[in-house]
């Protein structure tokens, strides 16, 4: 399969997500690394997003709450381009109603190769990064035969 590099600038656009049982931690998270995010453009599902301007006073782009679309917004961001980093501090022991959504926000994150942490450590390691503050070449497969691929319909 062929590849295209994307840019990843130098202040990267990234998206925080944290379900119920998680947003205490993603929290504290936050609070820690302060001053790291502010260098950044925040987006964040509707609750989550509410809490960390709130607690930290740090500038949120605001999407709609998690199970409301926000999940599913937060996704079509990724595959648009418009999102470049995903810290998703999901609750692997708890079955939520969207859970096909949690599936699909992670895949978008795969399928367009943007850095994707689902924990505290994750997170810890990819913010610390020497490559952080810096531009960054993206390589995303091209799916260019994926479409043009032949469907086979119900008359084939």
């Amino acid at each position: 399969m062929n590849s295209e590099t994307v840019l990843m600038r130098k202040r990267k656009k990234i998206a925080l997500v944290a379900h119920d049982n998680k947003k205490e931690d993603l929290l504290e998270w936050v609070k820690f690394n302060k001053y790291l995010l502010s260098l950044h453009e925040l987006y964040a599902t509707g609750t989550t997003g509410k809490i960390i301007e709130r607690e930290v006073g740090l500038e949120i782009i605001k999407l709609k709450s998690g199970p409301l679309g926000g999940d599913m917004q937060v996704g079509a961001k990724i595959a648009n381009g418009e999102i470049d980093f995903l810290i998703f501090f999901w609750d692997p022991l708890e079955s939520l109603p969207h859970d096909p959504d949690v599936k699909a926000l992670l895949r978008m994150a795969v399928v367009w190769n943007i850095p994707v942490a689902c924990n505290r450590s994750t997170a810890d390691f990819m913010v610390s990064s020497t490559i952080m503050d810096k531009e960054y070449l993206r390589i995303i497969p091209d799916y260019e035969n994926y479409r043009q691929r032949r469907i086979v319909g119900p008359s084939d």
